[in-house]
């Protein structure tokens, strides 16, 4: 991690803005730093930082205090967004952030879906942080921003029918039925999504529950490569978002290792069908490229979506995942 004091430096100058903007995009300025710091690019923070900031709106205003009593009123209240974050700050000033994490983590899981499963990749990038380095005010700072957006935009999904699957992660994410109207926003897909395939239902061991975990992100990561052309940006979260959770495991208890698993299933399923192709597109191996070299494109290509798929590619660490990232720099608009 970085040790050069610019991912703290970047997480102060990001907290005076909010998580969204225009309502219902994503504020994905905090991951990033975070992605590139981890990276070993903490001195490309600032400069990709210039090129985001007109994206960034001031911080909400918030409303009521959110407390011990009335937290369940609050829960899935976007406008409430600020309290949340408020709420979070006062508890990781009391009490360790694991012990806070390990409290709110099954409360927030079933509803990972909001907010287009961007405040769970947030928690897991700021989990990621405290995990490996110093456990400073902006990153703790991070975490309450984190878990604040979570509960304001918490929504679960229910109601879903269990289909016939398979037993890799592979073969249980070509089984997903795309949608077959896969047009509008997020929340009204997501809407459509009636049943997903069984995948790892039979999992009881914490252990295999992160196995598994790690093989269904490696297996959405090979999947962007040819299929990431259903919709470049989207489709990105079917990896990451189980990724965060995935890097959220070793700070959790090791009872939640299991539904957590059953939830970032349900993530990457949903995602999956919501948004994907027609038909796979030929698999193009990334030549001799190195990691490092891949990463170096993503932050000269600069979106925020690519540098989060590069990263989790980096995790995954195979050629098939070089190649996704390659294909997300192909596919995606840079920033400019």
């Amino acid at each position: 991690m970085d040790s050069t004091g610019t991912l703290d430096e970047a997480l102060q100058r990001l907290h005076g803005s909010g998580p969204e903007r225009r309502g219902r995009l994503t504020n994905h300025a905090p991951m990033v730093v975070e992605a590139l710091a981890a990276h070993g690019q903490a001195g490309a923070v600032h400069r990709w930082l210039d090129l985001y900031a007109r994206k960034l709106e001031e911080f909400p205003v918030g409303s009521e205090p959110v407390t011990v009593a009335n937290w369940w009123a609050a829960l899935g209240d976007p406008s409430r967004a600020a309290d949340w974050i408020g709420y979070f700050e006062g508890e990781l000033a009391e009490r360790s952030w694991q012990e806070v994490l390990g409290e709110w983590w099954p409360r927030l899981l079933p509803g990972m879906y909001g907010g287009s499963t961007h405040p769970v990749i947030r928690v897991g990038h700021a989990v990621r942080t405290l995990l490996l380095g110093e456990r400073s005010e902006p990153r703790l700072a991070e975490l309450a921003h984190g878990l604040g957006y979570w509960a304001a935009r918490h929504h679960p999904v229910v109601g879903v029918a269990q289909l016939p699957g398979a037993d890799s992660a592979v073969a249980a994410l070509d089984a997903v039925r795309p949608l077959g109207e896969r047009t509008g926003t997020f929340p009204a897909r997501l809407e459509r999504v009636t049943g997903l395939p069984v995948w790892a239902a039979a999992v009881t061991d914490p252990q295999q529950a992160h196995d598994r975990l790690a093989e269904l992100v490696a297996a959405a990561t090979h999947r962007y490569a040819t299929h990431g052309h259903g919709e470049e940006t989207m489709l990105v979260h079917a990896a990451t978002a189980p990724n965060a959770v995935l890097r959220t495991l070793p700070a959790l208890p090791q009872h939640l290792w299991v539904p957590s698993l059953r939830a970032a299933w349900t993530a990457s399923a949903a995602v999956t069908a919501m948004y994907a192709p027609d038909a796979p597109v030929a698999y193009t191996p990334p030549g001799s490229l190195t990691a490092e070299e891949v990463l170096e494109r993503a932050l000269a290509h600069g979106d925020e979506h690519v540098i989060k798929l590069t990263d989790t590619a980096l995790d995954v660490g195979d050629e098939q995942a070089l190649a996704a990232a390659l294909r997300s720099i192909e596919l995606s608009e840079p920033l400019t």
